[in-house]
């Protein structure tokens, strides 16, 4: 049993059979070409689903060695990468964002002799940070799409044709992907509806959550929003349940913090809807790079360049570092409650 990290909800125990933990670590090991010549860097945990499958289950099926630290560093990292022999690396997107943020910082150069594989996952990759750590690294930056529920694996990019974009990818091999409404919506945005050998056997002792989430014939409903390219590849626009509706128009709070992570001063971004009287705000939280005198009109006067004036967001708060799971992903329940008390 493996429980979701509650980013937007209570925390679920997931029941994945140990098929399902096998089929994706085959999966990674077989699509990042795992071998007993590499080394992984182990700092997601491996209590997440993502560690646990992706990391270790693919290093055991590869005899690949996994070089496991006990929490992110920018430094350790750095270090790591020079010295350690590290050819492949998994992180969140605030990860990489933060380690390109500290070299800057401290004028420490990103030496990365032996890495051949980098990954992002978890959240949602901008371009910005995209070019920023492939011009560091001079290697792809591959990205991801996946859930607890589907151990973890639904999309990936691949490693034989790299994407100047920010999707995710098509589906795995073996997986079947389909947009659920997608024939409805003008932009063809659908809910990502996923079969296959990695999804869940269901919530433990919930029933009735589990025949919410997967239909009869073994569809797993995501709850996440997509729209597909002509070759196959998706891109996540947001959650169904973060979508903020503004003045009878749709807000998916990913299209506003992808602006908001392409600006220089911008580590992380998270926004979120606020109920009020016939209506919902938008409420932006903004991590800066540390030392930073980005200020909040700045900011808006920079999204009101880049963004319909019903995304911009009605309140924009700047913190010094964002609620998280020990996975990078940003807790947006806990942000949710903060807009709606006030802080």
């Amino acid at each position: 049993m493996v429980y979701t990290s509650g980013t937007t909800g209570a925390p679920k125990a997931v029941m994945l059979s140990h098929a399902n933990l096998l089929f994706i670590g085959n999966n990674n090991r077989r699509m990042r070409g795992l071998g007993p010549n590499d080394t992984v860097y182990g700092v997601l945990p491996l209590s997440h689903v993502y560690g646990l499958s992706a990391l270790l289950v693919a290093c055991l099926m590869s005899g690949a060695a996994l070089l496991l630290v006990p929490r992110f560093s920018e430094a350790a990292l750095a270090q790591a990468l020079a010295t350690r022999g590290i050819t492949v690396m998994h992180g969140a997107p605030a990860m990489y964002a933060k380690l390109l943020a500290w070299s800057e910082a401290t004028g420490t150069p990103l030496l990365a002799p032996h890495l051949r594989v980098a990954q992002s996952g978890g959240a949602p990759l901008t371009p910005p940070l995209k070019g920023a750590f492939e011009k560091t690294f001079r290697l792809p930056l591959h990205n991801g799409y996946g859930m607890t529920e589907a151990a973890p694996s639904i999309c990936q990019t691949r490693m034989e044709a790299p994407r100047a974009d920010c999707s995710v990818g098509s589906a795995i091999p073996g997986v079947e992907v389909r947009l659920h409404g997608a024939e409805q919506d003008p932009h063809g945005v659908g809910e990502i509806w996923v079969r296959g050998p990695n999804v869940m056997l269901g919530y433990y002792r919930a029933p009735e959550l589990t025949a919410e989430t997967v239909t009869p014939d073994g569809w797993l409903r995501t709850g996440d929003l997509a729209r597909m390219d002509a070759d196959g590849a998706y891109h996540v626009v947001g959650r169904s349940k973060e979508l903020i509706i503004r003045s009878g128009f749709n807000v998916y709070p990913v299209e506003v913090e992808q602006v908001l992570n392409a600006h220089p001063d911008v580590v992380q971004s998270a926004v979120v809807g606020r109920t009020v009287e016939g209506n919902e705000e938008v409420v932006a939280f903004v991590e800066t790079v540390p030392e930073a005198a980005v200020a909040v009109d700045a900011l808006r006067a920079y999204l009101k360049e880049r963004l319909s004036p019903y995304k911009v967001p009605t309140e924009i708060v700047i913190m010094e570092h964002l609620p998280a799971a020990a996975t990078g992903k940003i807790l947006k329940k806990e942000l949710q409650r903060m807009a709606a008390s006030g802080y």
